[in-house]
């Protein structure tokens, strides 16, 4: 079910996989400066029952996977890129305008089984383990361990799911 408005651009760049649910507003793109034309792999791709909630914004470069039964609340926003570069071993010169800047940036990967709170950033480079929560506003910078519940900014996971006890465990 797509709830409409919805913005995609590079669509035949894009694997919507199956019983994809959109909110209102939702912005799905691979970006012009990443298109080659003659390569027809796919920089999005969508696993099954995945629930994006209103006002979710993805935007690939190089490449973002997204695994079976992910839920997303509203206005979550994945990017795999930035304009520039502010780390080792290269670094984006400031007087540059920003928009004029090369696009740096690394796959990300979302594994199945998770769910992503409101306002949730994701980061280049980031993989977020099969059946993790994020919480509301959580800033994912670095990757999750699968069966954690990270929050925070920067995410910081607080609790791993035990698998003997059954319950979510506070990290110590």
């Amino acid at each position: 079910m797509i709830r409409l408005p919805i913005e995609i651009r590079g669509k035949e760049f894009i694997d919507f996989g199956n019983k994809l649910t959109t909110g209102r507003n939702c912005r799905i793109e691979v970006t012009v400066r990443a298109i080659d034309y003659s390569v027809k792999q796919k920089l999005i791709t969508f696993g099954d029952n995945i629930i994006l909630n209103d006002n979710v914004h993805i935007a690939a470069r190089y490449s973002i996977k997204i695994g079976h039964n992910v839920l997303m609340a509203s206005k979550v926003f994945i990017s795999d890129h930035n304009h520039g570069n502010y780390s080792d071993p290269i670094h984006s010169d400031a007087n540059t305008p920003v928009n004029d800047r090369p696009l740096y940036g690394s796959e990300i990967v979302i594994e199945e089984n998770v769910w992503l709170g409101e306002f949730v950033v994701v980061l280049p480079g980031v993989t977020i383990g099969k059946g993790c929560i994020i919480g509301a506003m959580a800033v994912v910078n670095k990757s999750i361990p699968p069966f954690s519940i990270a929050v925070g900014a920067p995410a910081k996971v607080i609790k791993t799911y035990n698998f003997e006890t059954k319950k979510w465990e506070k990290v110590k």
